[in-house]
């Protein structure tokens, strides 16, 4: 059996770290490299969590020329999606892309790319949040604009950037549903005189607080009932495992623009 080789990017993360260990648990994959920066004194190291899962001659500050590759699985966060897109164009080779808070450019230039190479960018790799998108688009399209939405996501303290970014593919997906421009109905932040509530608004809710892996909810609320769907996740590495079977999905894949969904089938 031709087993998938993967690299990736930002491999001393959290996220990082558990897609060594995922890569790892399969026998259909190998990790042909873990990309991670250099230490104050130039040396190149992951904590023991993710040595484990990192042989030292797949550790690299970039990917060489000899490196066998196959797809890239990139974690590094908006600060390391730039390098991550120019190593795959370089090398003609799939990204698989979890990085979130990326900006417009960043989301634009992640399209542009699809005309090239296989390109799967999500913000949730888990199969019960894909699942959750499709039932949220479900009930905006059946339950219509009557039904007031409002979108809350909780995680841990160290994440930077808010809403998540599953909870605005949520909020994308009520808008979608209900044929609204997402720019102009969502929501961000309300305070001190915010006026009465728009009708076809999509409010968003953060929450910051400990270790909190990922919980999201979509509520849709009208006069006297209401309606709540939620996911929440209790271990990271189900965002790994996700992350690993779309890498091993789209290797050998025409370019395109692909979806997690289209890994289910």
């Amino acid at each position: 059996m031709t087993k998938t080789r993967i690299a990736v990017l930002g491999a001393a993360g959290r996220m990082g770290r558990a897609t060594l260990a995922a890569i790892a648990a399969r026998d259909d994959c190998v990790l042909a490299a873990a990309l991670v920066r250099p230490r104050a004194d130039g040396a190149l190291a992951l904590d023991a969590a993710a040595g484990v899962f990192a042989p030292s001659n797949t550790l690299r500050e970039r990917l060489d020329d000899g490196d066998p590759v196959d797809v890239l699985v990139d974690f590094s966060g908006p600060g390391g999606f730039d390098r991550a897109l120019s190593e795959c164009l370089a090398r003609g080779i799939p990204l698989v892309s979890g990085s979130t808070g990326l900006d417009a450019a960043q989301q634009t230039a992640a399209r542009a790319a699809a005309a090239r190479i296989p390109v799967l960018c999500a913000s949730n790799f888990s199969l019960g949040v894909a699942l959750l998108r499709r039932l949220v688009a479900t009930a905006a399209t059946a339950l219509g604009p009557a039904f007031e939405a409002e979108v809350t996501e909780t995680h841990h303290r160290a994440k930077v950037d808010a809403p998540s970014g599953t909870a605005l593919t949520l909020g994308r997906a009520v808008a979608q549903a209900r044929g609204q421009d997402f720019d102009r109905v969502a929501r961000f932040a309300r305070e001190g005189n915010a006026g009465p509530r728009p009708v076809d608004e999509i409010g968003f809710a953060v929450v910051r607080a400990a270790d909190v892996v990922g919980e999201h909810t979509v509520l849709f609320a009208a006069d006297g009932e209401r309606l709540e769907l939620s996911h929440r996740a209790t271990d990271r590495a189900i965002f790994a495992r996700g992350a690993v079977a779309a890498a091993c999905w789209i290797a050998g894949r025409p370019p395109g623009w692909h979806d997690i969904i289209d890994v289910l089938g």
